[in-house]
């Protein structure tokens, strides 16, 4: 893996590769992974960190979006 990249442990993503952006990575950046399968909404949120394996993206918070109450 080069030191462009950075790899997901964790959550939906877990295990995905995938080159970082242009910009010099920050450690602490979250991502948030929106997951739409006909059933409530899920985010899952990702914090990268610098390890001796190179930058990696840990699941940090897992929610779930209720359904909307009905207008009165």
């Amino acid at each position: 893996m080069s030191d462009r990249c950075v790899r997901f442990f964790g959550g939906p993503l877990d295990g995905r590769v995938q080159e970082l952006a242009d910009e010099e990575p920050v450690p602490g950046t979250v991502v948030r992974h929106i997951h739409l399968h006909g059933g409530p909404k899920i985010e899952t949120r990702y914090e990268l960190g610098l390890t001796e394996g190179g930058w990696a993206y840990r699941v940090q918070a897992h929610e779930s979006e209720p359904e909307p109450d009905t207008l009165s």
